[in-house]
């Protein structure tokens, strides 16, 4: 006879709930990359997930929407970050999402060194509008490639007596992967980050970087990515491989048309071969192809 959790086992169930609630609202493509996940690490990416996009709106449109300012965005700001610090050492946040973030942090061995530079980078979006070669480099190590050495240590330690570093070979993939998906993600939303946000990433409005060369550093980033991929637990391979694949097509999209009319997206029943490729075990793609 099965059991409903009750206190805190059924808090946890509401809060891993409700982080899952967000990834279905804000990302139609990573959320079918994570049900390809085993179980084990399912639910904690999309904890991880979760956390990030609510920081991401603070710092984006919704918050401005609001009526927010920029004062009033980065306390916002801080007092998330400092509620997931506290949270995961007291084992508990009356925020849902933090609540279920902080037990992942807790399980997976993710901390300040992974955490602070991903709040530095949300908090550079309020302060700083034209990025050089420094800063956004800075900026997308805080902002993507922590995240995904937040899942690589979900990968590695998720249902683990104890925990493990993961080899300096996935610690480059992750943080390669994560790179070329933001690089992606700004040449999808130039015209928006410019227009609306008043945000330059990459230097293109200036003049000082080639579209052409970001999208050669991408594919280099995603081809790094892929050759480590067969390192992973076998639980995490599917998922990964059609994630990669996904912003192979991407890239492969944005380099076939210099000039698109709308933000560029994988129509679904590319997007569903792709999955498919990944579920019966084929290798990722190799970019530009």
């Amino acid at each position: 006879m099965s059991h409903q959790p009750t206190g805190i086992a059924l808090y946890d169930t509401a809060a891993d709930e409700a982080a899952a609630a967000v990834i279905a609202a804000y990302s139609t493509s990573f959320g079918m990359a994570t049900r390809l996940l085993g179980s084990r690490a399912r639910t904690h990416v999309r904890n991880i997930y979760a956390l990030v996009r609510v920081a991401d709106e603070i710092v984006d449109g919704p918050a401005i929407e609001a009526g927010l300012d920029a004062t009033q965005a980065a306390a916002l700001l801080d007092a998330l970050q400092e509620e997931t610090m506290a949270a995961i050492d007291r084992r508990f946040s009356s925020n849902l999402v933090v609540h279920a973030f902080a037990r992942t942090a807790r399980e997976c061995v993710i901390g300040a060194d992974l955490i602070d530079p991903f709040f530095a980078s949300m908090r550079t979006d309020l302060t700083v509008a034209a990025h050089d070669d420094a800063s956004h480099d800075s900026y997308v190590y805080g902002s993507a490639e922590v995240v995904g050495l937040m899942c690589l240590q979900v990968f590695v330690n998720a249902g683990q007596p104890s925990p493990s570093g993961p080899s300096p070979e996935l610690v480059d993939g992750a943080r390669r992967l994560g790179a070329a998906f933001q690089d992606v993600n700004f040449l999808r939303d130039l015209d928006h980050d410019e227009a609306t946000l008043g945000r330059d990433y990459l230097g293109i409005a200036t003049g000082d970087h080639d579209r052409e060369a970001i999208l050669d550093r991408i594919d280099a980033d995603l081809a790094a990515a892929a050759a480590v991929i067969p390192q992973l637990p076998a639980d995490c391979r599917r998922a990964v491989i059609a994630a990669h694949d996904l912003f192979a097509e991407l890239s492969r999209r944005l380099r076939a048309d210099p000039a698109p009319a709308v933000r560029v997206r994988v129509p679904d029943i590319v997007k569903a071969g792709l999955i498919a490729r990944a579920l019966v075990g084929a290798s990722p793609r190799r970019t530009g192809a």
